[in-house]
């Protein structure tokens, strides 16, 4: 399988905090990698950084054969938007819109809007018969599954996952690993940023941050340094 993404020597500085120091990692095309570590330990700012919503302080990062680290801020939001799904912890979505209006609003800035492909990414989250609701009408995980529709919808080549499950209860968390295990199974390539082991533990390859340095990557259940 081809590299799909590649950081190298990655380091974020903000003032006197190292967030990031000299990381290293490639992500084949495929490949579903968790990110773990406690709070503090550089997780968000390397999703970040992946995400194409900030820029290393040294290092490059290559996605999909791109040096994303030297575009500038306009480059980046159509990177993003063209190549990588984002799914959040927060969810993010219109409170004012229905479900299927938050996930046309992912498709009118990318390309057309499209009623019938977004119903039909809802149905395939198994929110078809919730399309007309709007945020306040929804569960929690009614809502995470808007926010995997939403960023399905354009055909992301990145699933970039922030704490998909973490306001979720057993149930709901369920329902949704079983939507990323399915969309793996597919060819996506996930990253989910998580601080849950069950989350963790579905993944190919976890890389584990401490004080922003890679202090272990686990495959297949043992650790690889």
């Amino acid at each position: 399988m081809n590299n799909l993404l590649e950081l190298k020597d990655i380091s974020k500085i903000y003032g006197s905090v190292k967030a990031l120091q000299n990381i290293d990692l490639t992500v084949k095309q495929g490949e579903w990698l968790a990110i773990m570590g406690p709070s503090g330990s550089g997780k968000s700012t390397m999703m970040n950084i992946i995400g194409c919503m900030d820029k290393p302080s040294n290092g490059s990062v290559i996605l999909d054969g791109i040096n994303i680290s030297k575009e500038n801020a306009r480059s980046l939001t159509n990177i993003r938007r063209d190549k990588i799904g984002l799914i959040f912890q927060q969810f993010h979505l219109v409170n004012y819109l229905t479900a299927l209006e938050n996930v046309m609003v992912s498709q009118y800035y990318h390309s057309m809007p499209d009623e019938k492909e977004a119903l039909l990414a809802l149905q395939r989250v198994g929110l078809g018969d919730r399309a007309k609701h709007l945020p306040s009408q929804l569960s929690g995980g009614e809502q995470q599954r808007v926010c995997i529709a939403r960023a399905l919808i354009n055909y992301p080549m990145l699933i970039l996952a922030d704490e998909p499950t973490g306001n979720l209860d057993e149930a709901n968390e369920g329902i949704v690993l079983d939507i990323l295990k399915q969309l793996h199974k597919e060819g996506s390539t996930i990253i989910v940023v998580t601080h849950d082991p069950e989350v963790a533990d579905e993944a190919q390859r976890t890389v584990v941050l401490e004080h922003g340095r890679i202090s272990k990557i686990i495959q297949n259940g043992e650790a690889l340094q």
